[in-house]
C-alpha cells in the first residue's frame, strides 16, 4: 500500500521552504501527501526554537500527534532539534531526530519506517555545518507566493539569539543556481517569489553581493519578487534604487528593529543604532512614498525600564511604518543575554507587547487610509471555504474578495473601498 505523509512547519519563511523541499522528497518517492492533522504513517515536523514558547508547541503538536495517531512513525528536524534534541526523544513516541547537517539527508538515515522502542538522534557540532541545502516551495504547494532560499546561518552576534547555534555560519547560493531554481518556479506557474534566508541582506557568494543577485533575478519574467526580512544596514541606497525602478520587486520592507532605545541596542549588540535606523525609514519613504514598511521588535529585554520602553514606543510611534511584529523576549540558553542584570517581569513583558501591537494597529490603519480609494494589483491566493478569496497588493495590504470564482494566482487590479482590521473588506475588481 502507498504510505502516507503529512508535514508540519513552525517559524520562519525559510522553514517553510525547507519544508516543501522535504515534501518533494516524500512525494518523490511514492508517499501520498497529506494535510497536518489527517493520520498518516509518517508524520514530519520542521521546528523552530526563537523562543520558550516555539520549544513548548513543538512539544505540543508531537504530543497531540502521537495522541490521535499512536502509530505514526514520528520524524523532528530544524533548528529545535539542533539545539535540544534530548528535550524532543524524552517525549515517548518519537523516532528520530535529524540536525542541522542532516535535515536534507533524512532518506540516508532510514530505510523503514517502521516504529521501534527507542528515538534515533542525529546531529552534527554546528561548526561542522558548511553546506548549502537550497530550498524553495515547490509545484506541489497550493501556493501562488514561493519561498526562495538563497542564504543560510548568521555571521552576526546577536546577545540574545541562537539562530547562529541552530543553523551555523552565513552561507550562501551561487547567483547561478539561484536563478536556475526561480526559473524552475516560474515554470511551474507561480507569480510571486519570495527571496529568504538567515540573514537576507548578508548573501555573499565570492564576489557576489545581493544586489547583484537581485539586478539577475530582475530580468526573469516573473510578476513579482518580494525580499523578506532585511537588516536596517544591509538595506543600501542600491537595493531601495532598484525597487523604486524595477516593475518586478515589489515596494516592501522588513527591516527588524528590535529596540527603539539606544543603550538596549548596544546591549543586543546590534550593528546600527536609532539615528541609521529612522534615516533609512525616511530614504525610503522619499524613494518610494507608498512603500509597505514592516518592523520587528523585542519587548522585555533584560534592563528595559519603564523609561527605555518609553523611549522605544515614542520612537517607533514618530516612525512612518506601516505594522509590526512584536516579541516578548524569551531566555534562551547559552545566549550572553541570559546573564545580564535587569530582568523583566513576565507581566510587564506581556502588557508592553500588547501596548505595542495596538500601535501597530494604528500604523497599519494608517497605511490602508492613505491607499483608500486608491487602484492596486493584487495576487489572489487560496479560495477560502466560504467563498472568499485573500490576496495582497506589492506593499502588502491584505485584501478580500467574497462571491467571485477563478481569482486563484492571478494579479488583477483592485480598487480599494474600505478597510476593515488587517486587510480591506470591501474592495471591487477594475
Amino acid at each position: 500500500m502507498q504510505k502516507t505523509v503529512s508535514l508540519h512547519t513552525l517559524g520562519c519563511k525559510l522553514n517553510y521552504s525547507e519544508t516543501s523541499t522535504l515534501t518533494g522528497q516524500f512525494y518523490k518517492r511514492g508517499f501520498e501527501v497529506r494535510e497536518f492533522g489527517e493520520v498518516t504513517d509518517v508524520f514530519v515536523l520542521n521546528t523552530c526554537t526563537v523562543t520558550d514558547n516555539a520549544d513548548k508547541e513543538c512539544r505540543q503538536i508531537i504530543r497531540s500527534v502521537l495522541a490521535k495517531n499512536p502509530s505514526a512513525y514520528v520524524i523532528v528536524t530544524g533548528c529545535y532539534a539542533q539545539l535540544e534534541p534530548n528535550e524532543i526523544t524524552s517525549i515517548h513516541g518519537v523516532d528520530l531526530v535529524l540536525g542541522t547537517n542532516e535535515k536534507f539527508k533524512l532518506f540516508d538515515y532510514i530505510d523503514n519506517f517502521e516504529k521501534k522502542s527507542y528515538s534515533c538522534v542525529f546531529t552534527s557540532p554546528i561548526d561542522e555545518v558548511t553546506d548549502f541545502d537550497y530550498a524553495y516551495s515547490s509545484d506541489i504547494d497550493s501556493r501562488t507566493r514561493s519561498f526562495l532560499k538563497i542564504q543560510d546561518g548568521c555571521n552576526y552576534n546577536c546577545s540574545f539569539c541562537t539562530i547562529p547555534l541552530a543553523r551555523g555560519a552565513s552561507r550562501s547560493l551561487e547567483i547561478e543556481k539561484v536563478v536556475d531554481n526561480a526559473q524552475k518556479l516560474i515554470d511551474s506557474g507561480y507569480k510571486e517569489i519570495v527571496l529568504t534566508g538567515v540573514n537576507t541582506g548578508d548573501y555573499d557568494y565570492k564576489s557576489s553581493k545581493l544586489i547583484d543577485v537581485l539586478y539577475e533575478l530582475d530580468k526573469l519574467n516573473i510578476e513579482r519578487l518580494r525580499i523578506s526580512s532585511i537588516e536596517p544596514n544591509l538595506l543600501s541606497d542600491e537595493i531601495i534604487s532598484l525597487v523604486k525602478s524595477s516593475d518586478k520587486f515589489c515596494n516592501h520592507f522588513h527591516i527588524p528593529l528590535q529596540s527603539g532605545d539606544k543603550e538596549i541596542l548596544k546591549l543586543m549588540r546590534r550593528r546600527y543604532n536609532t539615528e541609521t535606523y529612522s534615516g533609512l525609514i525616511q530614504k525610503i519613504r522619499e524613494e518610494i512614498p507608498n512603500a509597505g514598511i514592516g518592523v520587528d521588535v523585542i519587548v522585555g529585554f533584560p534592563g528595559e525600564t519603564d523609561e527605555s520602553f518609553k523611549k522605544t514606543y515614542e520612537f517607533i510611534d514618530g516612525l512612518d511604518v506601516s505594522y509590526l511584529h512584536v516579541f516578548s523576549y524569551s531566555e534562551r540558553k547559552n545566549t550572553d543575554a541570559v546573564t545580564l542584570p535587569g530582568k523583566v517581569d513576565i507581566s510587564k513583558r506581556k502588557s508592553r507587547s500588547r501596548i505595542l501591537r495596538e500601535l501597530s494597529a494604528k500604523k497599519r490603519l494608517s497605511l490602508y487610509s492613505k491607499n483608500t480609494g486608491s487602484i492596486q494589483k493584487v495576487l489572489f491566493e487560496t479560495l477560502q471555504p466560504d467563498g472568499s478569496i485573500f490576496g495582497f497588493t506589492t506593499n502588502y495590504i491584505k485584501v478580500k474578495i467574497t462571491g467571485t470564482n477563478g481569482l486563484e494566482n492571478r494579479i488583477l487590479q483592485v480598487k480599494l473601498c474600505e478597510p476593515e482590521n488587517h486587510y480591506f473588506s470591501k474592495a471591487v475588481l477594475i
